[in-house]
């Protein structure tokens, strides 16, 4: 961000709308008659508006794409043997994925083979991932000693 916390950048959008405010009742003609041009009210409070929409873009909006932009992403590198955690809390470990009908077969408990199928989409992070790449690494190096 731009060096703002959330209680400095909210008390200058308080202090904007404050002097825009005063502005507007120091306009008004004595006698309490209205002011001659009513629109102009809200002329003056558009940047009020497009500040407060930046403010939300950047703070809300923005990050929320990236993290959703994130999760798609680690759902399509999801793969056999991955350990998984889904939204409802359950770790297991990816057995099959069934890519036309979108779900995701999770061993759940191995000695008494407990498999539940679940949605892609409901799968959370990714614990663990297994690396086939290190096991012959490994015991070829084993071997050349």
């Amino acid at each position: 961000m731009s060096g703002l916390d959330g209680d400095s950048l909210f008390g200058s959008i308080l202090e904007l709308s404050a002097g825009t405010l005063a502005q507007e009742s120091s306009a008004a003609p004595a006698g309490g008659a209205p002011a001659s041009n009513p629109s102009g009210g809200l002329l003056s409070m558009l940047p009020l508006f497009v500040l407060i929409y930046i403010v939300f873009y950047f703070l809300l909006i923005r990050p929320q794409r990236k993290q959703q932009k994130q999760h798609e992403a680690l759902l399509k590198e999801l793969k056999k043997n991955d350990t998984v955690r889904t939204s409802g809390g359950i770790f297991g470990k990816v057995v099959s994925i069934e890519p036309d009908q979108d779900l995701v077969v999770l061993e759940v408990d191995e000695n008494r083979n407990v498999r539940l199928r679940v949605l892609r989409s409901s799968i959370a992070a990714v614990i663990g991932r297994e690396k086939k790449d290190e096991a012959p690494a490994a015991s070829t190096a084993g071997k050349s000693r």
